[in-house]
Formats: C-alpha cells, structure tokens, sequence
C-alpha cells in the first residue's frame, strides 16, 4: 500500500515539472480503490510542491544564459513575463495550480529570484488546495 502513494508522489513530482504527467488521473484511480483520502492528499500536494521547486531551481539558474540562441524563450518574452510578475508579486505564485501557465509561473518565480520559503509556502497552498478540491469533488458524487 506504501508504493502507491509512493507512485501518487511520484507522478505529482513529474507533472510539477515540464514532463508531460498527470497525477489527476492517478489520484482519482486511487480514491476509487480505497485508499485514505488525506493520505493521497498528503503525498500528491508534496510531490507536487517540490516537483515545482525543481521549475523554480531551473529558472533561477537558466536565466543567466537568457541571451544564448538556444535559450527557449525570446529576450522580450522574458521581459514581458518578468514585468508581469513585478506587477502582480509573488502572490501568482498560489495560481501554480492551474493547468495551463502554472508550471511557467514556477520558472519565473525562480528567474525573479523569488526566496525559497516564500516560494515554497505559496506553491503549496495553491497546489494543496486543488488536490483538496478534486478529492472533496470525487467524494461529493
């Protein structure tokens, strides 16, 4: 029983990061088999949340190589993105859970140099909570 919420945590760490997973259908799987609730809770958001501390290691690290040809994101892309987040704040960080545009949210959190533990606290709450949600979802049908 360990190793499935090992494999929930694993799959929340990939879909956390540019790898194409989806940990959505894992969990739901898991709630239809029985497994405890808060338990894949648990092991789904921290999976998640650190899967995104591997996004935010990326971006503080990648963004000194911004003017190489084989940087993926244009120089004004990258300024454009960067204003954005000067002008909403670190606080986007609680929208990492959206499916499209939330892993770059994470990137760009560590191209701005975002600290660690304000990082980590935002990414979590907004990653936890939508675990939460699609768990109190599947057990309200």
């Amino acid at each position: 029983m360990l190793f499935q919420y090992f494999l929930l945590f694993a799959a929340s760490f990939g879909a956390a990061t540019i790898l194409p997973f989806y940990s959505e259908i894992l969990l739901v799987s898991q709630l239809r088999s029985g497994l405890d609730p808060f338990w894949l809770w648990f092991f789904a958001s921290l999976g998640n949340t650190l899967g995104a501390g591997v996004n935010w290691w990326l971006g503080e690290r990648l963004v000194q190589y911004s003017d190489r040809r084989w940087f993926p994101a244009r120089q004004s892309d990258l300024l454009r993105a960067q204003n954005w987040f000067n002008r909403y704040g670190q606080w986007t960080l609680l929208m990492t859970w959206l499916p499209v545009g939330g892993d770059a949210l994470t990137v760009i959190g560590g191209m701005m140099r975002v600290p660690a533990l304000q990082f980590f606290l935002l990414v979590g709450i907004g990653k936890s909570a939508r675990y939460a949600l699609l768990i109190l979802g599947y057990n309200a049908f």
